[in-house]
């Protein structure tokens, strides 16, 4: 009888004080990285390495049909078809990672048919019922085990460079109140909102997860209606980053993902700022999730540019293309770090980058080579393992529910900078 009741008595202490819940690393798969070219091609074999530190892996993307408003793939011959049929190839990795949850996100920036859809969707209930129907059958039918919404609302405005008098004619538009960039955000609220609800009941039934991605840049305060989605969904991914590229400044190059404001800037765009939003709008910090992105954005400096490399400074423009991701402005995590590297100074060899580390841990790693150093100043903002880390030290620190890692392309799966596979997804998993 003592032993009976020694043991309920620990099955009570144990019911009060329940273990930690395991903190989330969300993988992303971006399936374009299938037809990319040489050391940039990623099969779905190559995330092998990399799912024993994953806790969910998110496959992007679907996309949404402009006539139907039906949820789709955006490469049947990739996704579903036979000779492929990656959606299966994906979801079967459970096999080997039983407690790997996998999803299926829509939108991501991907679906770039004819965008207004979206919110024509958030519109219309029959849409919407029609959306919903087929995702969760296209989720269920190719063994996902939930739906991410990474849905593609429209951006803030990003800043401009003005002189003092277009400063103090700004100023006055302010005073007067500006043009928003959504004329129906209300509607297209209170329509996500909807949305999120029954697609949660229609994925309870199947017992599946719904999660949603916060897209950079989307003001989540128009859009997201805080208390009334926060407990129909199970994770909230907070892709806290692109606050600057160069696309959007293309004539100022600055920090991408500060996790603190740096010095003069805005006070809106950081990773702290966006978390805090979230959590004193009511959502449990351990349902937000941090996403560290795995690639680069790259200016071009120019004559005008500061030698000290220290931002912000003038640029003109996107940087070249890297060799393997063959986007201006962008570099994978290895493309960066072939350019730090310079084996013994070569003659012949263009200048390599000088890195710029951030002692205070609040604003991000930075590297840059100046024009006249060569034809082609460069200026670059990225995450490395050190800045990795130290953003899953942040999450820890406040108690979120986890990190996310976009996405697993960008990062370096081959080893090809010091041999170990996954570095920014290890070094963030390891500091969790």
């Amino acid at each position: 009888m003592k032993i009976l009741l020694a043991i309920a008595a620990l099955l009570a202490v144990a019911a009060a004080n329940p273990p930690p819940n395991q903190a989330k690393v969300i993988c992303y798969y971006e399936s374009t990285s299938y037809v990319r070219e040489s050391q940039a091609r990623m099969l779905p074999l190559d995330l092998d390495p990399a799912l024993s530190f994953c806790t969910h892996l998110v496959y992007g993307y679907a996309g949404v049909h402009p006539d139907t408003y039906k949820m789709v793939p955006l490469n049947e011959n990739l996704d579903v078809d036979r000779s492929h049929a990656n959606y299966r190839a994906i979801t079967n990795f459970r096999t080997k990672y039983p407690g790997l949850k996998v999803l299926l996100s829509v939108g991501g920036d991907a679906d770039v048919e004819e965008e207004q859809k979206y919110n024509l969707l958030l519109e219309s209930p029959q849409a919407r019922t029609a959306f919903i129907n087929s995702g969760v059958l296209l989720a269920e039918q190719h063994g996902f085990d939930g739906i991410d919404l990474a849905w593609q609302f429209a951006r803030i405005k990003p800043k401009k460079l003005r002189s003092t008098w277009g400063s103090i004619w700004h100023g006055i538009k302010k005073t007067f109140g500006t043009t928003p960039v959504d004329d129906k955000e209300a509607e297209h609220r209170e329509g996500f909102t909807a949305l999120v609800r029954e697609l949660k009941q229609a994925l309870n039934i199947k017992q599946q997860l719904l999660s949603i991605s916060v897209l950079p840049n989307v003001n989540a305060s128009v859009y997201y209606d805080v208390p009334a989605i926060i407990n129909l969904v199970d994770i909230v991914n907070l892709h806290a980053y692109d606050y600057n590229t160069p696309t959007r400044n293309p004539k100022e190059a600055d920090y991408t993902a500060p996790t603190y404001k740096p010095q003069d800037r805005n006070p809106l765009l950081n990773v702290d700022s966006a978390i805090s939003y979230w959590i004193t709008s009511g959502a449990p910090s351990n349902k937000i999730v941090l996403s560290i992105p795995t690639f680069a954005r790259t200016w071009k400096l120019d004559s005008d540019s500061e030698i000290s490399g220290v931002p912000p400074l003038h640029t003109d423009g996107p940087g070249e293309a890297g060799p393997y991701t063959k986007r201006e402005g962008l570099l994978s995590y290895p493309e960066v770090c072939a350019k730090l590297i310079n084996p013994n100074h070569q003659k012949g060899l263009r200048p390599h980058l000088r890195k710029v580390s951030d002692p205070s841990k609040r604003f991000g790693t930075y590297a840059y080579r100046l024009p006249q150093d060569s034809d082609d100043g460069l200026w670059v903002s990225y995450e490395d393992p050190d800045t990795a880390g130290q953003k899953a030290s942040y999450v820890k620190s406040k108690n979120l529910g986890g990190v996310a890692i976009v996405d697993l392309s960008m990062d370096d799966f081959r080893g090809l900078c010091t041999g170990d596979k996954y570095p920014i997804l290890r070094a963030a998993k390891y500091r969790l």
